[in-house]
């Protein structure tokens, strides 16, 4: 049978994922490919865990409620949207990373649903890295405080960082602010240097040149969106 589309398009994003670790002198096992799959069907998504796509990212809880019951328990769910603190309860425990954490008072709610539920919730602080673009994320002179906020709640373990360049005409231009967030790690405690969430489809080899450990990904695998 021929090959679908979307096998065609993880293929392709798989060799430009390693093609740039190999340019930065990187392992591509260490890059994580994040299929963003908000608006996507459970076909479609379907089509991608057949070709051994296990990580996929939705901006909305709701959506990714629906979806999870019919992609078995293999498929790792990560939320990357920006997360208000009511849906705390539907998110905890749900997700098995979230990359927009971007407050104090989330970070307690979060860990206080986590604590509930007797697990402890995997998370990413979104640092803003364009001060023009999308009005989320902490700016880079509270990276500390919210760290240190996290470090002491229990039952929220902080991994690393997520960020959003700036949409530039050339993605090289998009690497100092990259690097900038690779850069925001030395501030956080050895074991939240885990993870470095950064790059989408037009700008995802420039962001693994400065470290991406995880690429989220939408276009490029399913396509346009309606």
């Amino acid at each position: 049978m021929p090959m679908s589309s979307i096998a065609a398009n993880v293929e392709r994003v798989r060799d430009r994922i390693c093609t740039a670790a190999v340019r930065a002198g990187r392992d591509p096992d260490a890059v994580h490919l994040v299929a963003v799959s908000k608006t996507v069907g459970v076909e479609q998504i379907a089509e991608a865990v057949a070709v051994g796509v296990r990580d996929f990212g939705e901006n909305y809880v709701q959506d990714a409620v629906a979806k999870k019951p019919h992609l078995g328990p293999d498929v790792r769910w990560h939320f990357i949207g920006h997360l208000q603190t009511n849906k705390a309860r539907q998110v905890a425990g749900s997700f098995a990373l979230i990359h927009s954490l971007d407050s104090v008072r989330l970070a307690v709610e979060l860990g206080r649903r986590a604590a509930s539920a007797g697990i402890t919730q995997d998370v990413l602080i979104e640092v803003r890295l364009d001060p023009d673009g999308a009005k989320t994320g902490i700016e880079p002179s509270h990276l500390p405080e919210l760290a240190d906020a996290v470090a002491g709640i229990g039952s929220v373990r902080l991994l690393g960082l997520m960020g959003m360049a700036p949409i530039v005409p050339d993605p090289e231009l998009a690497r100092p602010h990259f690097a900038a967030l690779r850069g925001m790690l030395d501030l956080l405690p050895a074991s939240a240097r885990q993870v470095l969430s950064m790059g989408m489809t037009g700008d995802f080899e420039a962001a693994i040149l400065e470290g991406a450990t995880h690429v989220r990904v939408g276009t490029a695998v399913f396509g346009p969106r309606a």
